[in-house]
């Protein structure tokens, strides 16, 4: 891409941290965008991302060569008949979210099959909106690319090579396999966890043990559920066929479970836990997700006064910034008493290292 003109339909996390990614890439780039709040569009012109603040879809967008929509998914769909006469000759569109079947079948709709590609950078984080954007955020973060059936070599070409520039890891898939696959490692994961929050806070006592305790492996894999509802809602009601699908499939697992635990084969027990950790441990520590990493570590402590500041003067001696510092009361799973968490991984190995030096006991997530 040289000097490209580039629309953003929508300026939150994901759109922010592309804007952000070209930017950094191709500064040299025009980037105009529209969302409804338009006090963040002009944040965004004060920090130097978006050159024009757009106040609607109109004939700005002729001089566009690519048009990201990266509005909530079930307002995508909407701004392509809006987006339709303000198209020049070779301009693409394409989209950010989590579901493609429905964006590609209005596509078809719309006969924009020739101009559209689908794309969903697996990256987020709980926290939502442009302030939270990150140029980091897509950084060795699977950018899946899903073209239609009328898109060109060069047109999937091009948006490989956006994906690469910003960092991510492009991959070309069939819109339908993709929306398959992420209803078992996004969409599941995040009604599980919700569900596991929503049972202990219906089975918890009087005390509140349950929530008072609940740190460690519980808190960890939960840590999804505090994701936008209004988000996931969308997400769900855009794959409830493949949703369904997945989600049957692990309640006839989760019976075959009970069923053991009742009858108390400990040997399925055993081979149930033996096969998920190795086949866990298999997963590449490489690529990011679309739930956004955790960096930190734990560290075993005496509880002394001036503990925790030493080991904050330690790390502000060399720069390195904390994000969060805390106690960790449920040390169930072998973590440390003092939980700290970095903003990426970089701070973080810098912190265990200069850490090691002052001979802290030191424990990996």
């Amino acid at each position: 891409m040289s000097e490209p003109s580039i629309a953003f339909i929508g300026l939150g996390l994901i759109g922010g941290s592309i804007a952000k990614g070209i930017k950094r890439e191709h500064p040299k780039s025009k980037i105009m965008a529209y969302m409804r709040s338009k006090s963040k569009l002009l944040k965004a012109q004060e920090e130097g991302i978006v050159d024009v603040v757009l106040d609607g879809i109109g004939e700005e967008l002729k001089e566009c060569d690519l048009i990201f929509l990266c509005a909530p998914v079930e307002y995508n769909a909407n701004y392509l008949e809006q987006i339709k006469p303000y198209l020049k000759p070779g301009a693409i569109i394409t989209d950010v979210g989590s579901t493609k079947t429905d964006i590609h079948e209005a596509v078809i709709r719309a006969g924009l099959e020739h101009c559209f590609i689908g794309g969903h950078p697996m990256a987020g984080s709980e926290k939502t909106g442009y302030e939270n954007s990150s140029v980091h955020l897509l950084e060795n973060a699977y950018y899946i690319i899903t073209p239609t059936a009328l898109s060109s070599e060069d047109q999937v070409n091009h948006m490989v090579d956006i994906g690469k520039s910003i960092g991510s890891i492009p991959l070309v898939m069939d819109y339908k396999e993709h929306d398959f696959v992420t209803a078992a490692i996004s969409h599941l994961p995040h009604i599980v966890a919700s569900s596991m929050v929503n049972l202990v806070k219906d089975s918890d006592n009087n005390q509140e043990l349950m929530r008072r305790l609940s740190a460690g492996g519980f808190k960890d894999i939960t840590r999804i559920a505090s994701s936008s509802p209004e988000m996931w809602e969308q997400i769900c009601m855009t794959n409830s066929n493949n949703l369904s699908l997945i989600l049957k499939r692990y309640i006839d697992s989760l019976n075959d479970i009970l069923k053991v635990i009742e009858a108390k084969d400990n040997q399925y027990i055993y081979q149930l836990f033996e096969t998920s950790r190795d086949y866990r441990n298999s997963f590449s520590e490489k690529a990011t997700g679309p739930i956004e990493s955790d960096y930190f570590f734990t560290v075993n402590m005496a509880d002394e006064v001036g503990a925790i500041s030493t080991l904050a003067v330690i790390l502000a001696s060399k720069g390195i910034s904390i994000s969060n510092i805390g106690i960790n009361h449920n040390r169930e799973h072998g973590e440390g008493t003092l939980r700290i968490a970095f903003y990426d991984k970089e701070a973080m190995d810098n912190a265990w290292k200069q850490l090691e030096k002052y001979h802290y006991d030191l424990i990996p997530n």
